[in-house]
């Protein structure tokens, strides 16, 4: 909690092998709509990761949708970023970003800013110190700035999806349902705005992060 008894969300990423804090973002609120931005940016700055380790909350995963998809794990899937997510109430398995957030929350959160703004402008003072300056025992005591490297998978968006001929194509509807003439089968609302259906049958189709 701020000074102005706003809650601060700081959205995290790292990189997995270096340790290299990315992005260090004060948020007021979880909602998936921010973290396409940050996301996007760190993207464009850095290039497209392998694969993200993430926990198993909002706004990762969405725990009523298929396979626990939310709209931002959906985008990092047509980006062919691959996803990891760690078990349910074992943060040690996501340990050396938790153990980041450890030294996070004690330099640059307590005392914490008397508003968002303030916030944020602690927190870039403390990745830059982290990435630059402070020596990690993990690496050799060397600096994350001092092994890391960007990706080179360059970011360049999502195209519109194409589906073969021999497939119908259907809309998702805002409540996340399909209707195939009288039938109607609810999927989520977190599906792609279309999908494809064969003609013969219907069918169901390095980065941490907290």
């Amino acid at each position: 909690m701020l000074a102005d008894k706003r809650y601060c969300y700081p959205l995290t990423i790292t990189d997995f092998a270096s340790r290299y804090l990315l992005s260090c973002e004060a948020l007021l609120t979880t909602k998936e709509h921010y973290a396409f931005t940050v996301f996007e940016r760190v993207f464009k700055d850095f290039g497209l990761p392998k694969r993200i380790r993430t926990d198993n909350g909002v706004p990762f995963a969405s725990p009523n949708s298929l396979f626990g998809l939310s709209k931002l794990s959906l985008w990092w899937l047509r980006l062919g970023i691959e996803i990891e997510r760690i078990k349910p109430g074992h943060p040690e398995q996501n340990g050396r970003h938790e153990r980041m957030h450890l030294t996070l929350k004690k330099e640059a959160t307590k005392p914490a800013a008397k508003n968002l703004l303030q916030q944020q402008d602690k927190f870039d003072r403390f990745t830059d110190i982290y990435n630059r300056e402070r020596p990690h025992q993990a690496i050799g005591m060397r600096f994350p700035a001092e092994l890391y490297s960007k990706s080179l998978r360059p970011y360049q968006g999502i195209g519109e999806l194409e589906y073969p001929f021999h497939d119908r194509t259907i809309t998702v509807t805002n409540c996340g349902r399909i209707c195939i003439g009288k039938r109607k089968i609810n999927l989520s609302t977190v599906s792609l705005a279309r999908m494809s259906v064969s003609k013969r049958s219907a069918t169901r189709s390095g980065w941490s992060a907290l």
